[in-house]
Protein backbone atom coordinates (compact mmCIF):
# COMPACT_ATOMS: atom_id res chain seq x y z
CA UNK A 1 0.00 0.00 0.00
CA UNK A 2 1.67 3.22 -1.09
CA UNK A 3 2.24 5.97 1.81
CA UNK A 4 1.55 9.47 0.36
CA UNK A 5 4.17 12.02 0.15
CA UNK A 6 4.15 16.23 0.34
CA UNK A 7 3.50 15.82 -3.60
CA UNK A 8 -0.73 15.88 -4.10
CA UNK A 9 -0.61 12.39 -6.25
CA UNK A 10 -2.45 9.15 -5.64
CA UNK A 11 -1.46 5.82 -7.68
CA UNK A 12 -3.89 4.18 -10.78
CA UNK A 13 -6.60 2.74 -9.54
CA UNK A 14 -5.03 -0.60 -10.34
CA UNK A 15 -3.50 -0.32 -7.04
CA UNK A 16 -6.53 -0.21 -4.97
CA UNK A 17 -7.38 -3.34 -2.53
CA UNK A 18 -10.15 -5.42 -2.23
CA UNK A 19 -11.73 -3.28 0.68
CA UNK A 20 -10.76 -0.03 -1.34
CA UNK A 21 -7.91 1.56 -0.05
CA UNK A 22 -6.10 3.43 -2.70
CA UNK A 23 -3.16 5.28 -0.59
CA UNK A 24 -2.34 6.23 3.18
CA UNK A 25 -1.30 8.84 5.08
CA UNK A 26 -0.73 12.70 3.60
CA UNK A 27 -2.83 15.30 4.75
CA UNK A 28 -6.77 16.94 4.78
CA UNK A 29 -5.30 20.15 3.14
CA UNK A 30 -7.94 21.82 0.97
CA UNK A 31 -5.78 21.26 -2.13
CA UNK A 32 -5.43 17.27 -1.34
CA UNK A 33 -9.06 16.86 -0.76
CA UNK A 34 -10.07 18.56 -4.03
CA UNK A 35 -7.54 16.61 -6.01
CA UNK A 36 -8.74 13.38 -4.63
CA UNK A 37 -12.27 14.50 -4.63
CA UNK A 38 -11.62 14.79 -9.01
CA UNK A 39 -10.38 11.81 -9.14
CA UNK A 40 -13.30 9.64 -6.79
CA UNK A 41 -11.14 9.39 -3.67
CA UNK A 42 -12.23 9.92 -0.52
CA UNK A 43 -10.74 9.90 3.28
CA UNK A 44 -12.17 7.69 5.69
CA UNK A 45 -10.88 7.03 8.98
CA UNK A 46 -10.72 6.56 12.73
CA UNK A 47 -9.11 8.90 15.33
CA UNK A 48 -5.80 7.78 15.88
CA UNK A 49 -5.07 5.76 13.05
CA UNK A 50 -3.40 7.27 9.38
CA UNK A 51 -5.66 9.16 7.01
CA UNK A 52 -7.08 6.00 5.00
CA UNK A 53 -8.16 7.16 1.13
CA UNK A 54 -10.69 4.97 -0.74
CA UNK A 55 -11.87 4.77 -4.01
CA UNK A 56 -14.26 1.61 -3.66
CA UNK A 57 -14.90 -0.45 -6.96
CA UNK A 58 -18.60 -0.51 -6.28
CA UNK A 59 -19.85 3.17 -5.81
CA UNK A 60 -23.06 3.86 -4.41
CA UNK A 61 -25.03 7.24 -6.00
CA UNK A 62 -28.02 8.43 -6.73
CA UNK A 63 -29.48 9.76 -10.01
CA UNK A 64 -31.93 11.99 -8.69
CA UNK A 65 -34.49 11.43 -11.34
CA UNK A 66 -34.65 7.84 -9.91
CA UNK A 67 -35.38 9.43 -5.84
CA UNK A 68 -38.29 7.02 -4.20
CA UNK A 69 -40.41 8.75 -1.92
CA UNK A 70 -42.57 6.34 0.30
CA UNK A 71 -46.31 7.45 0.72
CA UNK A 72 -45.69 8.12 4.00
CA UNK A 73 -42.71 10.02 3.65
CA UNK A 74 -44.40 12.27 1.69
CA UNK A 75 -47.09 12.89 3.97
CA UNK A 76 -44.46 13.47 6.09
CA UNK A 77 -43.10 16.24 3.92
CA UNK A 78 -46.53 17.89 3.04
CA UNK A 79 -46.78 18.13 6.91
CA UNK A 80 -44.46 21.06 6.56
CA UNK A 81 -43.69 21.07 9.98
CA UNK A 82 -40.02 22.23 9.32
CA UNK A 83 -38.03 24.82 7.84
CA UNK A 84 -35.09 23.70 5.39
CA UNK A 85 -32.17 26.01 4.72
CA UNK A 86 -28.97 25.61 3.11
CA UNK A 87 -25.57 26.75 4.55
CA UNK A 88 -26.74 28.91 7.60
CA UNK A 89 -25.45 26.36 10.02
CA UNK A 90 -22.62 24.47 8.60
CA UNK A 91 -20.29 23.93 11.76
CA UNK A 92 -23.64 22.52 13.66
CA UNK A 93 -24.16 20.21 11.03
CA UNK A 94 -20.80 19.06 10.95
CA UNK A 95 -20.77 19.00 14.46
CA UNK A 96 -23.82 17.14 14.55
CA UNK A 97 -22.88 14.34 12.68
CA UNK A 98 -19.85 13.66 14.26
CA UNK A 99 -21.45 13.65 17.75
CA UNK A 100 -24.41 12.03 17.24
CA UNK A 101 -24.67 8.52 18.51
CA UNK A 102 -25.76 6.31 16.06
CA UNK A 103 -26.95 2.04 16.30
CA UNK A 104 -24.54 -0.19 15.66
CA UNK A 105 -21.10 2.12 15.58
CA UNK A 106 -18.52 3.02 18.32
CA UNK A 107 -16.73 6.41 17.83
CA UNK A 108 -17.14 8.34 14.66
CA UNK A 109 -14.87 8.29 11.55
CA UNK A 110 -15.20 12.84 11.56
CA UNK A 111 -12.25 13.75 13.65
CA UNK A 112 -11.08 16.76 14.80
CA UNK A 113 -8.89 16.99 11.92
CA UNK A 114 -11.46 16.00 9.58
CA UNK A 115 -14.09 18.66 10.61
CA UNK A 116 -11.65 20.89 10.49
CA UNK A 117 -10.81 20.47 6.76
CA UNK A 118 -14.40 20.70 5.51
CA UNK A 119 -15.15 24.08 7.50
CA UNK A 120 -12.21 25.27 5.95
CA UNK A 121 -13.85 23.61 2.37
CA UNK A 122 -17.03 25.39 3.14
CA UNK A 123 -15.03 29.14 3.35
CA UNK A 124 -13.59 28.31 0.47
CA UNK A 125 -17.56 28.08 -1.01
CA UNK A 126 -16.73 24.34 -1.66
CA UNK A 127 -18.48 22.35 1.14
CA UNK A 128 -22.05 22.78 1.61
CA UNK A 129 -24.89 22.07 3.91
CA UNK A 130 -28.58 21.20 4.44
CA UNK A 131 -30.21 22.04 7.80
CA UNK A 132 -33.61 21.12 8.98
CA UNK A 133 -35.19 23.23 11.86
CA UNK A 134 -37.99 22.44 13.71
CA UNK A 135 -40.13 25.39 15.30
CA UNK A 136 -40.62 25.62 19.29
CA UNK A 137 -44.29 25.25 20.53
CA UNK A 138 -43.82 27.72 22.93
CA UNK A 139 -44.08 31.99 22.39
CA UNK A 140 -40.60 31.89 21.87
CA UNK A 141 -40.65 30.07 18.33
CA UNK A 142 -37.15 29.38 18.82
CA UNK A 143 -35.34 27.15 16.04
CA UNK A 144 -34.20 23.88 17.07
CA UNK A 145 -31.18 22.24 14.74
CA UNK A 146 -33.11 18.43 14.14
CA UNK A 147 -31.04 17.32 11.52
CA UNK A 148 -28.95 17.85 7.93
CA UNK A 149 -26.12 16.92 5.85
CA UNK A 150 -23.27 18.16 4.38
CA UNK A 151 -20.86 17.48 1.16
CA UNK A 152 -18.66 18.77 -1.43
CA UNK A 153 -20.17 20.56 -4.72
CA UNK A 154 -18.39 19.74 -7.99
CA UNK A 155 -20.76 21.38 -10.63
CA UNK A 156 -23.66 19.19 -11.06
CA UNK A 157 -22.56 16.42 -8.95
CA UNK A 158 -22.52 16.64 -5.09
CA UNK A 159 -20.23 14.67 -2.76
CA UNK A 160 -22.52 13.27 0.31
CA UNK A 161 -19.96 12.95 3.49
CA UNK A 162 -22.68 12.72 6.50
CA UNK A 163 -25.94 13.65 7.76
CA UNK A 164 -27.57 13.15 11.04
CA UNK A 165 -31.26 12.87 12.49
CA UNK A 166 -32.53 14.06 15.91
CA UNK A 167 -36.16 13.53 15.16
CA UNK A 168 -37.33 10.64 12.89
CA UNK A 169 -36.57 10.76 9.52
CA UNK A 170 -34.95 14.43 9.44
CA UNK A 171 -32.27 13.30 7.41
CA UNK A 172 -34.65 12.04 4.74
CA UNK A 173 -36.09 15.43 4.50
CA UNK A 174 -32.37 17.20 3.71
CA UNK A 175 -31.96 14.31 1.19
CA UNK A 176 -34.51 14.28 -0.63
CA UNK A 177 -34.94 18.29 -0.91
CA UNK A 178 -31.10 17.84 -1.94
CA UNK A 179 -32.56 15.05 -4.55
CA UNK A 180 -35.42 17.57 -5.72
CA UNK A 181 -33.34 20.88 -5.96
CA UNK A 182 -32.71 20.16 -9.97
CA UNK A 183 -29.05 21.16 -9.36
CA UNK A 184 -26.96 17.87 -9.33
CA UNK A 185 -26.97 15.20 -11.79
CA UNK A 186 -25.44 13.09 -9.77
CA UNK A 187 -25.53 12.86 -5.89
CA UNK A 188 -22.10 10.37 -4.29
CA UNK A 189 -22.80 8.56 -1.96
CA UNK A 190 -19.71 6.66 -1.35
CA UNK A 191 -20.62 3.48 0.21
CA UNK A 192 -23.48 1.18 0.61
CA UNK A 193 -26.19 1.39 2.88
CA UNK A 194 -29.29 0.66 3.58
CA UNK A 195 -31.40 4.15 4.60
CA UNK A 196 -30.00 5.56 1.29
CA UNK A 197 -31.19 2.24 -0.86
CA UNK A 198 -34.35 2.89 0.14
CA UNK A 199 -34.45 6.43 -1.36
CA UNK A 200 -33.24 5.14 -4.91
CA UNK A 201 -29.45 4.96 -4.08
CA UNK A 202 -27.75 2.16 -5.83
CA UNK A 203 -24.23 0.55 -6.86
CA UNK A 204 -22.62 1.10 -9.59
CA UNK A 205 -19.38 -0.02 -11.04
CA UNK A 206 -16.49 2.64 -10.24
CA UNK A 207 -15.72 2.81 -13.96
CA UNK A 208 -18.53 3.87 -14.56
CA UNK A 209 -18.33 6.20 -11.50
CA UNK A 210 -15.53 7.42 -12.77
CA UNK A 211 -17.19 8.38 -16.31
CA UNK A 212 -19.96 10.30 -14.97
CA UNK A 213 -17.57 12.35 -12.33
CA UNK A 214 -15.85 13.63 -15.66
CA UNK A 215 -19.10 14.27 -17.50
CA UNK A 216 -20.35 15.95 -15.18
CA UNK A 217 -17.99 17.96 -12.11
Amino acid sequence: MLWLTEKIAFPPYENTSREGIIALGGDLSSERLMFAYKKGIFPWFSKGDPIVWYCPKKRMVLFPNELKISRSMAKIIQRNEYIITENTAFKEVIFNCKNIRRKGEFGTWITDEMEQAFINLHQKGIAKSIEIWRISEDSTYQKELVGGLYGIEMNQIFCGESMFSKVPNASKIAFIYLAKSNKYALIDCQMYNNHLASLGAKEIDRSDFLNLLEKYQ
